[in-house]
């Protein structure tokens, strides 16, 4: 029988997987975290979400004992059997189909079974995903139909009631910065901007106000608008 009371996010290190964890350590007793290595050339967000778990561990009384194991799956064949940009050097544009380039196909649904089969051996209920269709980049595995389909399934196939939650699902991205704000202060957001890692290009030569990034790609755009409007409603948070 899983256990309710246990979840395992998915965590990339990025901000939006952030803000995931955030919640859920806030919202259960024992919080397991697992990522892929799935050949994505900003993989240096590998090395972010390890410097994320440590810090984020230390942050708050309340998270401290929560965080057990962090799993690291290797999905490197994905780079074999995809032509998407975020695999390779290509241009990341938006193609004919309205898709950016930078689109995995069944990216998530491949995390969304690999956390089911941890979850099924560590008897896990729920399974944190950072899917959001508000302020998203056009990815039809980031939509709840598709969430609320997948969770259905890998119940059926599995035999065991899994729930998968997406406590972003309806959020903007400076209602994400809002969420980390409410859950540590300006000391949780000082360490979601300097760690965390979002830049399809995986480019963290300089840093500016909102974090690393090129301030091009899909995802740079996305951040920045979000802290952009973050700060606005919040001006003790301006650097």
């Amino acid at each position: 029988m899983l256990d309710k009371n246990k979840s395992i996010v998915l965590f990339s290190g990025g901000q939006d997987s952030s803000a995931c964890l955030v919640w859920a350590l806030q919202n259960y007793k024992e919080v397991q975290t697992v990522g892929f290595d799935y050949g994505q050339r900003h993989k240096v967000e590998l090395k972010c979400r390890k410097n994320l778990l440590k810090k984020l561990n230390l942050m708050s009384d309340n998270f401290i004992g929560k965080l057990s194991t962090d799993h690291v799956v290797n999905l490197e064949e994905i780079k074999n059997i995809s032509n998407s940009s975020l695999l390779n050097s290509n241009k990341i544009e938006v193609l004919a189909n309205g898709l950016p380039s930078s689109f995995v196909p069944g990216r998530n649904l491949i995390f969304l079974n690999y956390a089911a089969i941890i979850s099924y051996k560590n008897s896990i209920q729920n399974i944190i995903g950072g899917m959001c269709e508000t302020d998203f980049s056009g990815y039809p595995d980031c939509r709840n139909d598709t969430i609320i389909s997948m969770q259905e399934s890998l119940s059926l196939g599995m035999d065991e009631k899994f729930i998968i939650k997406t406590p972003l699902m309806f959020k903007s991205k400076d209602e994400i910065w809002d969420l980390i704000y409410k859950a540590g202060g300006k000391g949780l957001i000082d360490v979601i901007l300097e760690e965390s890692h979002t830049c399809y290009k995986g480019d963290r030569s300089k840093r500016y106000p909102w974090g690393y990034g090129c301030k091009s790609c899909p995802a740079c755009e996305l951040r920045i608008k979000g802290w952009d409007s973050f700060v606005k409603n919040n001006p003790e948070m301006k650097i």
